[in-house]
């Protein structure tokens, strides 16, 4: 535990270290997972991104996955934070601890899961409780995916999407989708049908986020029309990656949110490691770098935005 919290913060194998930028404002991580480590500790994982200078983070829990009974999950989450704290104070960051008190969960059933949602009722009732926790700032992830991973067609997921879209609006919460297309035929098939179903249900007043969006300016300007933010994470400083480059520069600004989907596609140049919320200072400093390189506009704005919107997004500017 007291090695994880060792300066620097990000090694990429023995002996060779890389420092985390410093931020020029609060880091928000919108979108990171918890519960699907296979090395780190959770609780080290928190202190970690609160020390990189990460002062929100947004964690989504599946009733359909992740979670089998509520109070237990609770009780969990709670031990997390609680060991984030004692870290903290070991390593004497009270500043750091800030995090702590923005530790928050969206809810929701993934894609591959959707069956689950409509044919169990308790995974229902779970989900249930879990938006009704005082720590729920929002319904997510959810959404469609005809990706290699998925064991349903799109058309079996659709009613899994437009339930949850639902009870987003009935209380009044923001979503965070998960819309991953497929290859040939399908390359676009799943955010056409996702922006089907957004404007036939309507965009939560709340809102509605495009999580880890890997798509070109193309995809993304029918969902951005309708307000919906767009959360860019890792794969965004990969080297290939110019088309989702483009899209963080076409995305209005007001629209721009940051995010790590750990503990997937870690940023450059920690690529291939496991991505933890910690990292999302590499993928902000990348955007910021882009905007101001590309667009003349000034790091510090981006950073910013990233975290103003953030606050906004979930309410808790």
């Amino acid at each position: 535990m007291k090695e994880s919290l060792r300066e620097p913060l990000f090694h990429v194998k023995k002996n060779k270290f890389v420092e985390a930028p410093v931020p020029l404002a609060p880091l928000a991580d919108t979108h990171g997972h918890l519960t699907a480590f296979r090395k780190l500790d959770p609780s080290a994982a928190v202190a970690r991104a609160a020390l990189a200078g990460v002062r929100l983070l947004v964690v989504p829990v599946d009733p359909a996955d992740d979670v089998s009974d509520v109070p237990e999950f609770q009780a969990w989450f709670s031990r997390v934070r609680d060991g984030a704290a004692a870290l903290l104070k070991e390593a004497e960051a009270s500043e750091a601890c800030e995090l702590l008190d923005e530790l928050h969960i969206v809810a929701g059933v993934h894609p591959y899961g959707a069956r689950k949602l409509v044919e169990d009722v308790a995974v229902l009732r779970r989900l249930e409780a879990l938006l009704d926790d005082p720590r729920c700032v929002g319904v997510g992830e959810f959404g469609l995916d005809v990706g290699p991973w998925s064991e349903f067609s799109l058309e079996e997921q659709v009613p899994a999407f437009q339930l949850q879209l639902r009870m987003a609006h009935e209380r009044n919460m923001p979503v965070e989708l998960h819309v991953r297309d497929g290859e040939g035929l399908l390359a676009t098939a799943a955010h056409d049908r996702a922006l089907e179903i957004l404007r036939e249900e309507g965009v939560p007043t709340a809102g509605c986020d495009l999580h880890c969006f890997t798509s070109g300016p193309e995809v993304m300007a029918p969902f951005v029309e309708l307000g919906c933010h767009v959360a860019f994470g890792g794969a965004s400083t990969f080297g290939r990656s110019t088309d989702i480059r483009a899209a963080a520069l076409a995305c209005p600004e007001h629209l721009l949110l940051s995010e790590t989907d750990s503990p997937y596609m870690a940023p450059v140049p920690l690529r291939g490691r496991e991505c933890e919320p910690a990292m999302v200072a590499f993928t902000v400093e990348n955007l910021a770098c882009v905007r101001e390189e590309a667009a003349g506009t000034p790091k510090l704005r981006t950073y910013e935005t990233l975290w103003h919107n953030a606050l906004a997004f979930f309410g808790l500017g």
